[in-house]
């Protein structure tokens, strides 16, 4: 599939998964729609320790998969000719990748809701922080558990009432990608 392609299908699910979450809103009783509303904001308050504990164990296997395939990931930044020519074989492991990448996504997601702007965000501030060409994975986690902490802690201790982890970081990831975006657009003129 061609990527603008991609994009619209992407978009177009999303639409339809999004009416079938205000359908199922609707029609829930008060009590669950109140707990659905808070996990589509992106809420850590509603974390248990026994989530943290299975959530942490499914990230570590994730993790561990994602950390095998680095070395054939740097590879495809290349392009897939020049991965190819390494021995990568090009398909397999970008379908691992995409699979990795959506298993620690969704699981990360389960728990907490959405929070949106750390995947965004936080890999750019990391490349910019480690000085590196591309985008590297530890300092991308680092980063986006630091962000996504110190969106928690404005969120319940800053805010005038406790809020959603979820609305801080759109705020703050929004805020410095349009920073990000008219710098660039600055650098091109």
């Amino acid at each position: 599939m061609q990527g603008f392609r991609l994009i619209i299908v992407g978009i177009g699910v999303s639409f339809m998964l999004d009416s079938l979450n205000t359908w199922l809103i609707h029609v829930a009783d008060l009590d669950q729609a109140l707990a659905a509303a808070a996990w589509g904001a992106g809420s850590l308050n509603g974390v248990s320790w026994d989530q943290v504990v299975i959530g942490s164990a499914c990230i570590l296997v994730f993790l561990l998969l994602a950390a095998t395939m680095s070395r054939p990931m740097r590879q495809l930044e290349l392009g897939d000719d020049a991965a190819a020519a390494q021995g990568v074989r090009v398909s397999p492991i970008r379908l691992g990748l995409i699979v990795v990448g959506v298993a620690l996504t969704a699981t990360v997601t389960a728990a907490s809701g959405p929070i949106a702007f750390i995947s965004l965000v936080a890999p750019q501030i990391a490349r910019r922080l480690a000085r590196t060409a591309g985008i590297t994975l530890a300092p991308a986690a680092v980063v986006g558990a630091l962000l996504c902490l110190s969106a928690d802690y404005i969120a319940q201790h800053i805010a005038p009432t406790p809020l959603p982890v979820g609305i801080i970081t759109v705020m703050l990831g929004g805020g410095y990608l349009g920073w990000l975006l008219f710098t660039e657009a600055r650098r091109r003129l």
